[in-house]
């Protein structure tokens, strides 16, 4: 396939995650609770096995070795802290998070840019390499499945009903592939490497900055499953790495 079609495949099933929410309605929440944490040690584990493994590599590849990656994997990692700091960015995994509906509005919205961001990210990547890219959009994903659970309890207890909830959400992910479009247009006069290692560092500060410590919060901390799947994220992302490259 093109890059372009693999753009707009990786593009709209990473929207497609956004209908997740819609599992809140069919399967009892004491079930899906018991999955969340779990699921988010295994998008820590993603995030930074991505990040190590593939994103940075390639950029030290196509960039050099000199201080230029860095810089951008550090602007990537202080550009989310600053968004969070903006927006009220944290996103909640709990599926019994409370908000009022006005807050809905806030998280619609921090979604939006972040796909956005994730979408120029993901779709430069897989310009520069199409193995990078697709391992980072897998990381991405691992993050959004928790995410957009967590994202739609918020709506859904802030008052909103869940077709509503379910739509709108739905539409903040459609960002992502008008992202990833935009990278693949502009890449043909515009060099964009550099967003490789400034998704990079976005990922370092989800795992390290969001995910992990809200484990770490839970009762009794981070649990031996929690950290299973932590280590079975990261194993992965680095398999994949010494299976193509050795």
């Amino acid at each position: 396939m093109s890059t372009l079609a693999w753009i707009l495949l990786t593009g709209f099933a990473m929207s497609a995650i956004a209908l997740v929410g819609s599992l809140t309605l069919l399967v009892r929440q004491e079930t899906l609770q018991r999955a969340v944490s779990p699921l988010v040690a295994l998008a820590a584990g993603s995030l930074l096995g991505g990040a190590f493994f593939h994103m940075m590599p390639t950029a030290v590849e196509a960039m050099g070795p000199g201080l230029a990656p860095w810089l951008w994997l550090t602007g990537g990692f202080l550009a989310f802290l600053t968004l969070e700091r903006l927006l009220r960015w944290h996103h909640c995994h709990d599926l019994g998070c409370e908000h009022d509906a006005t807050l809905g509005w806030l998280v619609l919205l921090a979604d939006g840019l972040h796909n956005l961001i994730g979408g120029l990210a993901i779709g430069s990547a897989l310009v520069l390499d199409l193995e990078v890219g697709l391992m980072a959009w897998l990381a991405a994903a691992a993050h959004e499945v928790p995410q957009e659970l967590g994202d739609f309890g918020v709506l859904v207890h802030g008052g909103w009903s869940p077709r509503r909830a379910l739509a709108f959400n739905f539409a903040s992910a459609l960002t992502f592939p008008l992202g990833a479009l935009v990278a693949w247009a502009a890449s043909a006069s515009v060099d964009t490497t550099f967003l490789v290692p400034f998704a990079a560092g976005n990922f370092l500060y989800i795992a390290a900055a969001d995910l992990l410590p809200e484990l770490q919060r839970e009762r009794g901390g981070l649990g031996w499953g929690a950290l299973g799947a932590l280590l079975l994220g990261l194993g992965l992302l680095l398999g994949v790495r010494l299976f193509f490259h050795g």
